[in-house]
């Protein structure tokens, strides 16, 4: 098996329609995400993260190996390896720290930064200079997030933003590395999606044993939250992710982690919990970012080129009009001369 080129920074030009799809189909791997916070604290046995992360990793990554029956060949041994740490191993790690050692709003905070972050990397990686429309909606994405989340008793810890920043730039790093890495020839996303959570799902498992120790005891409950992350939230939302990347700009695909904290507010909304004022207008300007990031810009590039053009037209328009003034002067003069010299009666 060959790999793919180093170098993807263009999706393929798609119909509209099915871009509205592929967005669509993407999308339910963060808002998925976004549930995870609900699942953790009401179903799941607590002081476990490690595990959790683990057992919502490296089952799904089994049970996709099983289904392609494809391995990594040459050098995609070591970069399924280098994605599944950044994407799974060292994501879910750092994002336990941050939620630990930081009010939940503050992390999902910090996780709305990520698509300012592939923005940055997908330049040095990727040569992708992203466009000022979608850098500015990604900060009011972050903006609108930060005013859903956050409250007064949001507190930092220098640990907990160290790790939530993190764990966003190594989902991002993942993201553009994808990007750029792309598919090798023969393989699809679901392969992708369990070579990179068996890798990260192991990576994971001997931090589990040495920090957590033996596993918890699990109820009907706990396998119940164990079986949708690692189903819902691991295998199909990552197969979706993935293949959402492979297709979309990382302009485009990147916002959509907003739906994550998203969601979660809406569950949150629907538990009985409810939003201020000046928290639904950050609701509806995340929401803003994320759809405005999936349009392109108006074309002022466009329009000020046909404008330079209409200018140079003119220019030159101008230019020829005064060189044949002034080779009718020229002549006129040639001919009073000719006449004062006799030449011409």
């Amino acid at each position: 098996m060959h790999t793919s080129t180093e170098r993807a920074p263009d999706s393929p030009r798609i119909p509209h329609a099915q871009q509205v799809a592929t967005v669509a189909l993407t999308a339910l791997a963060p808002a998925s995400w976004g549930t995870t916070y609900v699942v953790t604290t009401e179903l799941l046995p607590p002081g476990h993260p490690l595990f959790a992360g683990m057992l919502r990793a490296l089952p799904g990554g089994l049970l996709a190996l099983a289904i392609t029956r494809l391995l990594p060949r040459g050098d995609w041994w070591w970069k399924a390896t280098v994605l599944g740490a950044l994407n799974i191993g060292a994501l879910y790690p750092l994002l336990f720290v941050a939620a630990e050692r930081l009010p939940g709003g503050v992390a999902a905070t910090l996780g709305a930064t990520q698509p300012l972050l592939v923005a940055g990397l997908a330049v040095v990686m990727l040569h992708d200079r992203p466009t000022a429309w979608r850098l500015a909606w990604g900060v009011l994405g972050a903006v609108g997030v930060g005013l859903v989340v956050l409250g007064p008793q949001a507190r930092l810890d220098a640990v907990g933003v160290v790790a939530g920043l993190g764990g966003t730039a190594a989902m991002a790093a993942g993201i553009v590395l994808t990007k750029r890495w792309g598919l090798p020839p023969g393989v699809g996303p679901l392969t992708l999606t369990g070579w990179q959570l068996s890798a990260g799902g192991l990576l994971m498992l001997p931090l589990a044993l040495a920090i957590e120790g033996a596993p918890p005891r699990i109820d009907s409950g706990a396998a119940g939250g164990y079986l949708w992350l690692g189903s819902v939230g691991g295998l199909i939302a990552s197969t979706l992710w993935f293949r959402g990347i492979g297709k979309l700009p990382v302009g485009a695909s990147a916002p959509l982690v907003l739906l994550s904290p998203l969601v979660a507010a809406v569950i949150g909304i629907a538990l009985g919990e409810s939003l201020t004022l000046l928290q639904t207008s950050g609701f509806v300007l995340a929401l803003a970012a994320l759809l405005a990031a999936q349009l392109k810009a108006p074309n002022l590039s466009a329009r000020v080129a046909r404008h330079r053009l209409a200018e140079a037209r003119t220019r030159a328009a101008r230019t020829r009009a005064a060189r044949i003034r002034e080779d009718r002067i020229r002549e006129d003069q040639m001919r009073d001369d000719h006449i004062r010299e006799g030449r011409i009666r």
